[in-house]
């Protein structure tokens, strides 16, 4: 949900560039400082740099004259009553995992063939050929930072506009520039001498950061860390005195709770929107081309730009980073209400291992994304007289040693290390009881012939490609 080229309706006039955050008065501690090239200072009407954008002619076309009314009216009704139904629901955004202080096994994609096998629209324009490399300037690391998950107060619930102004300094503008473009989104300060949260998404490909504070004053960011399958990075500027953010305990959420987001809906034009909902599932496990993923889902209104918000309890403390939400890609139908948030102690967990070494280790790849077929869905392949079952290969990271040694999409997989894999989990099982290092024997049927291929597991953080 970062704020690109995609899932953003465009009105029939052009968008301008953000001109700024609304504001406070600029910090005690000095003036603005001066604004970054390439990035203009809020306001001050120096052209920014580009924004992927889709040329997508506005509602309604050219001028028409008057259509007479008759049935052609009636069929287009019904038309589109059946296009609505037919829509596929997408998830517009990427990332995230477990909801334990237990870093998630992230380390492979696996997507079951029953039920909706959600997909995500937004990738860099470049990313058609595997994703982009980030070239941020890295921080120095190992820093003496921790993100402190406080219980709930006893004291009394907090109105909306208490929350707003409580929670409003501790979120910022993130804006990301690569090679073919740039992307903007939210994030939230972790520290008050520059730490801040957003979503890796915001700022993957991408070759320089800035941060823009409330008072529209702009920071170049330097990249801590970053990890693809938690969704989460960290960045750093070099200010102090930030407001940072008070943190909640998100396993003590329950539905039905109070939940408020804050961010920079469709970019800084509209920064520090808050909208309001409820907890509707925690939890929630959803799939995201193939990658599993356990988070808060909110009715909390989210949009492009929100992408590393803060979503908060009715305390003023944030419990969750803000993410993706549903949107349906093949057809007019609005989906309202379906909006996901990273777990605060899934963020915790990441945030503090990426401060102290810039990635997260310890978790064993084969660099797959796998696949269970539907019941009916073999019979497009040949299959082997003896065969009882398998799983498909979808996708080979380039970099895995998966990819060296000649894994294919469209392979199936029915054994490895001598165990027959009739399902995802089956391959799982297999992977979690090795370490890095490892090797896995993998038994596969292509082209009429078995083939047997050694793999050695990799760390999951190798395939971020971050420079």
């Amino acid at each position: 949900m970062r704020n690109d080229y995609y899932d953003m309706p465009l009105p029939e006039k052009e968008i301008p560039h953000p001109s700024g955050l609304p504001g406070e008065e600029p910090a005690e501690n000095g003036p603005a400082p001066e604004p970054l090239s390439p990035w203009p200072a809020a306001g001050s009407g120096t052209p920014p740099p580009p924004i992927y954008e889709e040329t997508v002619p506005p509602p309604g076309g050219e001028d028409r004259p008057p259509r007479r009314r008759g049935n052609r009216g009636i069929l287009v009704f019904c038309a589109a009553i059946l296009l609505i139904a037919a829509g596929l629901i997408t998830l517009v955004a990427v990332y995230g995992l477990s909801p334990t202080l237990e870093l998630p096994d992230a380390s492979d994609s696996f997507s079951s063939g029953d039920g909706f096998d959600f997909n995500f629209d937004f990738t860099l324009p470049d990313q058609s050929s595997g994703t982009s490399e980030t070239t941020i300037e890295r921080a120095p690391l190992g820093a003496d930072v921790e993100l402190t998950l406080e219980p709930v107060p006893d004291g009394e619930e907090l109105t909306y506009q208490e929350i707003y102004e409580k929670v409003l300094p501790s979120v910022v503008g993130i804006r990301a520039l690569g090679p073919s473009g740039g992307a903007t989104g939210t994030g939230v300060v972790l520290s008050e001498d520059g730490y801040i949260i957003t979503n890796f998404h915001v700022i993957e490909g991408a070759s320089t950061a800035a941060v823009v504070l409330q008072d529209g004053s702009v920071y170049e960011a330097l990249l801590v860390g970053g990890d693809a399958a938690n969704d989460l990075a960290v960045l750093k500027i070099d200010v102090e005195g930030l407001t940072p953010a008070e943190f909640g305990d998100s396993s003590l959420l329950r539905v039905g709770d109070v939940a408020l987001a804050i961010g920079n809906p469709l970019g800084e034009e509209l920064a520090g929107t808050m909208t309001d909902g409820i907890v509707s599932a925690i939890n929630r496990d959803v799939n995201v081309d193939g990658i599993s993923m356990t988070l808060i889902q909110t009715t909390a209104a989210l949009n492009s730009g929100n992408s590393g918000g803060a979503l908060i309890n009715i305390y003023g403390q944030v419990v969750g980073i803000t993410n993706m939400k549903m949107s349906s890609r093949y057809s007019e139908a609005t989906v309202e209400g379906l909006g996901f948030a990273i777990p605060t102690v899934t963020v915790k967990a990441v945030v503090e291992e990426l401060i102290g070494q810039g990635f997260v280790a310890g978790r064993p790849t084969l660099g797959i994304t796998v696949q269970t077929p539907a019941l009916d869905g073999w019979s497009a392949y040949t299959l082997p007289d003896d065969f009882e079952g398998g799983i498909l290969v979808v996708e080979v990271q380039p970099g895995s040693d998966a990819y060296e040694k000649g894994v294919q999409a469209g392979d199936i997989i029915v054994e490895a290390n001598g165990t027959p894999i009739r399902e995802n989990n089956d391959l799982l099982e297999v992977k979690n009881a090795l370490e890095v290092g490892d090797t896995v024997t993998l038994r596969i049927w292509r082209e009429d012939q078995y083939l047997e291929i050694d793999v050695e597991l990799i760390e999951q953080y190798e395939l971020d490609n971050i420079k």
